[in-house]
């Protein structure tokens, strides 16, 4: 029996590390992403070409994607909305419709659109179902400069908790876990560090974590999640965090 593995935004930083963890434990991948990495697919993970604000495209390139799966064949499936982004960093009046527009879109209407296609199609199934939300502290914490993402992490918590809400009393239930991964050593973090202190007032504690070494690292944030998806005594709708800063 298989095991599946359906990611967004893999082809790099915290994406290319979860894929890590679960092609170590023999899980066939899946990777949608705007981006393409030769080495994972190399290792044998599908690797769908797609920039998800195309918000059209997305329900057909994901029916393509399921209709290579076998429902008598696969153990167990997830779903990881990962792909994101910090948008513009600056007070709201600063940033133009625009780029919050397209902040929201990818930050929140593609998780809703493909949470939504994943249920739909495999709700009837029998295999373990497992949807994992990449949600950040900041959903849970205003930060001067970050309205945008923020608000749009915060919406990712409830679309989990509302999905478990939903699931609860269906045969077959599809659980939903959203996770924050923290502060990881990625390029967004680098980003971060690049700001101005007038757009961005909490910029020296991240260049302090960074100096210190107390950023998270993708690999071990990936071996992290994979743990998570595969422990039974997690509750849907659970907003949880991995260890560290």
């Amino acid at each position: 029996m298989e095991e599946i593995l359906i990611i967004t935004g893999g082809s790099k930083g915290i994406g290319e590390g979860i894929i890590e963890a679960y092609l170590s434990n023999g899980t066939t991948v899946f990777s949608i992403s705007r981006t393409t990495n030769i080495e994972l697919s190399k290792r044998g993970v599908t690797q769908i070409e797609l920039d998800l604000t195309e918000t059209d495209k997305i329900e057909l390139e994901l029916l393509r994607v399921f209709k290579l799966l076998d429902m008598t064949k696969v153990a167990k499936i997830t779903l990881i909305n990962n792909a994101g982004t910090l948008g513009k960093i600056g007070p709201l009046e600063k940033l133009d419709a625009t780029t919050i527009a397209q902040t929201i879109q990818l930050n929140a209407a593609v998780p809703f659109i493909l949470s939504s296609a994943f249920i739909s199609y495999f709700q009837d199934w029998e295999s373990d179902k497992t949807i994992i939300n990449i949600t950040s502290g900041a959903a849970l914490k205003p930060y001067f400069g970050w309205s945008i993402y923020c608000s749009s992490k915060a919406a990712i918590n409830m679309l989990t908790q509302t999905i478990a809400l939903e699931q609860a009393d269906r045969k077959n239930a599809v659980k939903a876990l959203a996770i924050a991964p923290g502060v990881v050593d990625t390029a967004m973090q680098a980003e971060i560090r690049r700001s101005n202190k007038s757009d961005f007032k909490d910029i020296d504690r991240f260049i302090s974590l960074k100096k210190d070494g107390a950023l998270n690292d993708v690999l071990t944030v990936g071996k992290k999640i994979f743990e998570m998806d595969n422990d039974s005594s997690l509750q849907s709708g659970a907003i949880l965090r991995v260890g560290g800063n």
